[in-house]
């Protein structure tokens, strides 16, 4: 203690990046273990001079980014696989490919935030706005152009008079003992404080109120609360049935938009023809399509063994006489239109990928069900 103040180190100025490299290595060679080196820039080869060993902050980033991992990868099976079980475009339960996007961000987030909190709070002892160097003569010339050292009072080998004169001995600009501020105390429950206080709460939720429940409603703001618009759902005043969800004009159609003619009905298969012939391209689109849309139900090879196969009635075989009978028109009209339990795909597949998956239906009936001549042209 000197002059009823507690002593925080003593301190000591260099010039040179040198002299502070040398400094730092005599300290760290008599065996001082509460000290710090401040230099206005990283100085090559400081932490080997004071012997600092690695930091225990790379374990942490490494312990919450596998955190990171296990979490998302944990939520998103138990969500699609457990609570909410949903087959998405023919893709399994754990599709672990299209899961990797959001690992990638949920590791990354875990592992920053973490090194962050645990390097300002645990590494670095922050947030500390009173610490003994702020404000000093010596935090303002290691900012600036100098390089400095502190040999603090915790240091179990302490003792100002021997640390004075080794610091000295180092041929410094100039040494200095630097004392712990006086804590200043700040009453919070004085009256004046108090009052301060609900003067404050009261102005702020008064112009809160007056802002949101008066001034935007004032012209011209009241144009987001009384809007030209039909809300779903809801009554209009505007057409004479009141109804504010409107069906379309009958008779019109949709600009670049063909409605298909026989849906809902029954057609002969003459009135439709397939307009594609089977290339390599369009069996490559209609494979492509059978598997995203048709596989989940009919199987990868239209055996009716689809991966949904329990959850709704088996489809049948698309190999069976009756199917491989039918004409192209027939299996197109289908897939518009619909078959029992199986809706329509029409909003789903477009015209020319329903035709593809026709062709593609045909190349898997004639594989499943090849004749000789068929097996004569193979070898």
């Amino acid at each position: 203690m000197n002059n009823g103040r507690k002593i925080f180190g003593v301190s000591a100025l260099f010039n040179k990046p040198d002299d502070i490299i040398n400094a730092a290595k005599i300290v760290a060679g008599k065996g001082y273990t509460e000290w710090d080196v401040n230099t206005p820039y990283p100085v090559h080869g400081m932490d080997d001079a004071m012997k600092i060993k690695p930091s225990k902050l790379g374990f942490v980033t490494l312990f919450f980014g596998l955190c990171g991992t296990a979490f998302a990868l944990l939520l998103m099976w138990y969500t699609l696989s457990v609570d909410y079980p949903l087959v998405i475009g023919g893709k399994p339960f754990f599709a672990l490919p299209a899961f990797i996007p959001v690992t990638f961000e949920l590791t990354v987030l875990f592992a920053t935030i973490s090194t962050i909190i645990a390097m300002l709070i645990f590494f670095f002892g922050l947030p500390r706005n009173n610490h003994p160097l702020h404000n000093t003569d010596y935090m303002k010339k290691v900012s600036l152009d100098h390089f400095g050292i502190v040999i603090e009072a915790a240091d179990p080998k302490f003792d100002e008079y021997k640390i004075n004169e080794l610091l000295k001995s180092l041929n410094p600009v100039s040494t200095a003992v630097i004392y712990e501020k006086e804590k200043v105390r700040y009453p919070i429950f004085e009256p004046k404080f108090i009052t301060f206080l609900i003067l404050i709460a009261v102005v702020v939720s008064f112009g809160t109120y007056l802002t949101l429940n008066k001034l935007m409603y004032i012209t011209p703001f009241s144009w987001m609360d009384e809007q030209e618009k039909i809300t779903p759902q809801s009554k209009s005043e505007f057409f004479s049935d009141e109804r504010g969800m409107r069906l379309p004009v009958e008779g019109t159609v949709a600009r670049g938009f063909i409605p298909y003619p026989f849906m809902g009905v029954e057609i002969p298969d003459k009135y439709l023809s397939n307009p594609f012939i089977p290339t390599e391209e369009n069996l490559t689109l209609g494979k492509k399509k059978f598997l995203t849309f048709c596989s989940p139900c009919h199987g990868n090879f239209g055996n009716g063994d689809g991966r949904l196969r329990g959850q709704f009635p088996n489809p049948p075989s698309l190999h069976s006489t009756r199917i491989r009978n039918f004409e192209d028109g027939r299996i197109y009209h289908v897939m518009t239109n619909g078959k029992n339990v199986m809706p329509s795909y029409a909003s789903q597949i477009t015209r020319d990928e329903r035709w593809a998956i026709v062709n593609y239906v045909r190349v898997l009936q004639r594989a499943e069900n090849a004749s000789d001549s068929d097996i004569e042209k193979i070898q």
